[in-house]
């Protein structure tokens, strides 16, 4: 669920006026007509107006000519992998798509892809069916319609991404549309978001020590004979199950070593010596005592 409140704001809402002058332009040539949105939820990380702008600059409206960011300051929290909304209203037309990235700055928010023209400069370009970090999801709310009201998408966050303070983007693609100067064929929207790690988790992928099977260290077995579980053991060294080594009673011994001569019940995988064979010198000496013995019984 998600944690902290987002703050919305009245600017978005367009009035009747401006939704009139929108319709009009598009009417009058849609090649020429901007198609915007506002982003409601996540709170926008800057103020909107009623049509939702800055944003056509990359990668977060921050550079619009004549229309300086003005900070909101509002922070949304999130659960790592938790299924999150996603809320816009698209104030002016034109068939596309949304996008989403997620990165710990703007500055590292990748670039829009590459659109292909068609019967105007911004045809089409690729959904990405297998999204990756930093790019979140794509292809969403599709549509060649005009779509009215609010939209709400549901977005699952990647099990294993927290952050503080790190920089949620969404751009929407416009198809039949001419160049923007700035932003060519997109708009963007950006939201300061923090992902904390599930309550019991460690921050980040896997927690210190690596999780059961993913590298986490064997322990040595000259004392126990047994190890954790995991990829990082050594064979030779007595490891856990799952890396060669024998199991955590008995001999205790590795995988590929010779068996212990004398081991005792807590499991010690350590190899006793065996005893030395008698020296020359040592059955010489006997044999030289005997002698003595029988020379003074005579």
């Amino acid at each position: 669920m998600r944690i902290s409140r987002t703050r919305l704001k009245a600017p978005w809402r367009a009035p009747a006026a401006a939704a009139l002058a929108a319709a009009a332009l598009s009417a009058i040539d849609p090649a020429v007509a901007h198609a915007h949105f506002t982003l409601l939820e996540p709170a926008c990380y800057s103020e909107q107006n009623n049509l939702g702008d800055p944003q056509k600059s990359a990668p977060c409206g921050q550079a619009d000519p004549g229309k300086p960011v003005e900070l909101t300051g509002d922070v949304t929290t999130y659960v790592q992998g938790e299924t999150i909304t996603l809320t816009i209203q698209e104030t002016i037309f034109h068939p596309g798509h949304y996008r989403v990235s997620i990165a710990p700055d703007p500055e590292s928010i990748p670039p829009d892809p590459e659109v292909t023209p068609g019967s105007t400069p911004c045809g089409s370009t690729v959904i990405e069916t297998d999204p990756q970090l930093p790019l979140v999801a794509d292809g969403l709310l599709v549509h060649t319609a005009a779509i009215t009201g609010t939209q709400s998408v549901e977005i699952k966050l990647p099990d294993d991404l927290t952050c503080e303070n790190c920089t949620l983007q969404v751009s929407q693609f416009m198809s039949n549309h001419a160049i923007n100067n700035p932003g060519g064929c997109f708009y963007h929207h950006c939201a300061t978001i923090t992902i904390v790690p599930r309550e019991g988790e460690p921050a980040g992928s896997g927690g210190a020590g690596g999780k059961s099977g993913e590298g986490g260290a064997a322990s040595s077995s000259n004392s126990s004979g047994s190890s954790s579980s995991g990829d990082g053991g050594t064979a030779s060294e007595g490891g856990g199950p799952g890396d060669g080594g024998a199991a955590s009673t008995g001999d205790g011994g590795s995988a590929g070593a010779e068996p212990s001569d004398s081991s005792s019940s807590s499991g010690c995988g350590c190899r006793v010596g065996a005893a030395e064979r008698p020296t020359v010198a040592y059955v010489a000496g006997l044999l030289a005592l005997g002698l003595l013995r029988w020379r003074r019984r005579r």
